[in-house]
């Protein structure tokens, strides 16, 4: 399964705490080494090869999935629509010339049985970037550029609209716990 969504919605913390409630492998879509390059990307790369940076990333997060898939179920926190969402928002491109340039790696990647698309309200999300210990310069610039959030959250809906897979999910009012039940609940339900 996949977790989407802007940042500070909850997808880490969730996809920790449903990793060991599932017994399932966690994954961030940059795994390492690409996790400890992309502060200095997004700094210093014009966004063609900022977006193959993170295609890269995608690709190996597939491999990454695929291997831990042999052994067990998988919780991707961001996967394929991060990686066209943010680049389309943060970048100030079209969400569909982003979808034409990941069109071709499309079958390479695995695809999830389910992906869950984490929903905030502005207050929620503040709320929660005020408790965040990893806080990037993603996360301050949600709020901090103009237009940023808006295009993030147009993006992920247009994203979820065409995923077959998609499931969305308020976050509002919901402890981790809260929506972890709510997500094993819908994965049971649908073995059933």
């Amino acid at each position: 399964m996949v977790l989407e969504g802007v940042s500070g919605v909850g997808k880490s913390t969730l996809s920790r705490l449903l990793a060991k409630r599932l017994g399932a492998a966690a994954i961030h879509t940059l795994t390492n080494p690409h996790t400890c390059w992309s502060d200095l990307v997004n700094r210093e790369i014009r966004p063609l090869p900022q977006f193959a940076f993170y295609l890269s990333g995608l690709l190996h997060a597939s491999d990454a999935i695929r291997q831990h898939l042999g052994t067990g179920p998988v919780v991707a926190d961001r996967y394929a629509s991060s990686v066209t969402a943010c680049h389309a928002a943060v970048n100030g491109v079209g969400l569909d010339q982003v979808k034409e340039l990941i069109a071709p790696f499309r079958p390479y990647l695995v695809a999830p049985d389910a992906t869950f698309y984490l929903i905030g309200s502005d207050h929620s999300l503040k709320e929660r970037m005020g408790t965040k210990t990893d806080v990037k310069q993603d996360d301050t610039d949600l709020f901090g550029v103009p237009g940023r959030l808006a295009r993030l959250r147009e993006n992920f809906q247009a994203a979820a609209d065409e995923d077959p897979s998609a499931i969305t999910l308020p976050t509002d009012g919901h402890s981790p716990d809260d929506l972890a039940d709510l997500i094993i609940k819908y994965l049971e339900d649908r073995r059933a």
